[in-house]
């Protein structure tokens, strides 16, 4: 891409959009310019991976704003940038802010330095991929380049390890090189290999057997969501070519029609509900399970079943009642869907 997509804003509505990032893009620019995150009240700020989250998650929206003077104030800090800082950071949320972060800001504005950023930072998550499975660690030091599995247990999130490959994949596409590819598509290929039940995934795999975890849980929730966005979206980033994400997609969403949607009583809200260990359902929902409305819609829109649409669109019901419902109109983080004939409320938060 290249500079014609930058515009800024074109109405009121986006303009009162712009408004409220420069406000908050000023109290990051006092108090925390260069680090993690500003903490408002203290009027100070944290730091989680000493990478300048804020500042990286914020370039591609101050290009397509139109914001130069703040686009090259946090340019300059990225040519300084230090991408391999002593610290151990999760490879998940590093690949999706940071290294996404750059890469998308290269294609926007073709500025070489985010590339050049990208590619370092890409070689220091790597060595995450050096296990027995291949599976990689949840965790890695930038700078020694050690790679671990989470302090809390020995096992990666599913979702995690699936949902980096459309930047690693994009790095490789971007530079030539397809070590990056590689490594995340030998990932896929596992998860694909093993035995799963309705092509439903639990939310943990250990990267040392490269074995999902026995009687873990299977959710669209937290630790299980991006494993199904991802299945998708790769394929379509591949320009529809490489057909098994398309296949497994498909199928899951077939599995997730079958043993996770339900309907509440008394109104009949569609939802998406968790099978625990046992295969015990649960009529829990978490909020950011809402994600899927767009994921099927977006299958839609690539061609895919139109009962895919139709789903999305129940779906999207239910998540708009989450919030219309609440004292707050704000939905809860977790829900949960009535389905006892005796009950009035099809939405309970506990």
């Amino acid at each position: 891409m290249d500079g014609k997509t930058k515009q800024g804003p074109q109405n009121a509505r986006q303009e009162a959009v712009v408004a409220a990032f420069k406000h908050a893009w000023k109290g990051y620019k006092l108090y925390a310019w260069g680090h993690d995150e500003l903490k408002p009240i203290s009027k100070s700020y944290s730091e989680w991976f000493r990478l300048g989250l804020t500042l990286i998650d914020g370039l591609d929206t101050m290009y397509i704003m139109g914001l130069d003077e703040e686009f090259k104030e946090a340019k300059d800090w990225v040519v300084h940038m230090d991408v391999n800082p002593n610290v151990d950071v999760n490879l998940f949320e590093t690949t999706i802010r940071v290294l996404g972060g750059l890469l998308s800001t290269y294609h926007l504005s073709g500025d070489s330095i985010f590339l050049e950023k990208a590619v370092k930072l890409g070689d220091a998550l790597l060595p995450c991929f050096n296990t027995e499975s291949k599976v990689p660690h949840s965790d890695v030091n930038l700078k020694t380049e050690r790679a671990h599995a989470p302090r809390w247990g020995p096992d990666s999130t599913v979702s995690e390890v699936s949902t980096i490959q459309l930047e690693f994949r994009d790095l490789s596409f971007t530079t030539g090189n397809p070590k990056y590819k590689e490594a995340v598509d030998i990932v896929m290929n596992h998860l694909f290999s093993l035995p799963k039940a309705n092509h439903l995934v639990p939310i943990f795999i250990n990267a040392n057997t490269g074995k999902f975890r026995t009687g873990a849980t299977i959710t669209l929730g937290a630790r299980g969501d991006s494993y199904y966005e991802y299945l998708l979206k790769q394929w379509v980033q591949t320009g529809q070519t490489e057909d098994k994400f398309k296949v497994e997609y498909i199928s899951a969403v077939e599995g997730i029609k079958d043993k996770l949607v339900k309907e509440t009583i008394p109104n009949g809200l569609t939802f998406i509900g968790e099978l625990l260990s046992g295969n015990n359902f649960s009529p829990k929902m978490d909020h950011l399970v809402c994600f899927f409305v767009g994921t099927l819609a977006l299958g839609y829109l690539n061609g895919l079943s139109e009962s895919h649409l139709e789903l999305s669109e129940n779906l999207a019901k239910t998540c708009y009642q989450m919030y219309a419902q609440m004292p707050t109109f704000l939905s809860p983080e977790i829900a949960y869907f009535n389905t006892n004939p005796h009950g009035r409320e099809d939405i309970s938060v506990k």
